[in-house]
């Protein structure tokens, strides 16, 4: 029981008031109430870790689903690169077949790309991709982006920096 004096937090009294709501919302839009209870779990989460300022939210369900939103891209492109992944090793005979844990670690490191990528500025994806998946040369890509060689090159580098400090 709460002494007297006592007064919830922003974060605590939202939990209470909505948490059932929320986890509710989810159910009906990801058919999964594991997957539901997760997520509203982790919208929380990323509320008390986060630099927003929840007093400020003036319409608490609108400000939740905004950050479960988010929450929910993040979980079905994580299982589509594992969906991927898991296609692609299927494709291998069983002897080539990596490990579970080596799976696991390979899918972790396929969504921090995805997410470095993600925060890429549009261009310099582009340009970063067809460099390394395509293996254009620098002149190929400039001639296919309209754009000149030293800005493909600078492009990459940025790429190529952000990924490192990744690393």
């Amino acid at each position: 029981m709460a002494s007297p004096g006592y007064s919830a937090s922003p974060i605590e009294a939202l939990y209470k008031n909505h948490h059932a709501w929320l986890q509710s919302w989810l159910r009906r839009r990801l058919g999964n109430a594991g997957d539901a209870a997760d997520l509203a779990h982790d919208t929380f989460i990323r509320l008390m870790v986060s630099p927003r300022n929840v007093d400020a939210a003036d319409e608490p369900r609108a400000f939740l689903t905004h950050v479960a939103k988010g929450l929910v891209v993040d979980l079905w492109r994580r299982r589509e690169i594992e969906r991927a992944y898991l296609e692609t090793l299927q494709a291998l005979p069983e002897p080539h077949a990596p490990s579970p844990e080596t799976q696991l670690q390979v899918i972790e490191a396929l969504v921090q790309i995805d997410r470095l990528l993600a925060g890429l500025a549009p261009q310099t994806r582009q340009v970063f991709l067809l460099a390394q998946l395509d293996g254009l040369t620098l002149q190929q890509i400039s001639e296919q982006v309209a754009m000149p060689v030293i800005t493909v090159r600078r492009h990459i580098h940025k790429a190529l920096v952000l990924c490192l400090e990744a690393v």
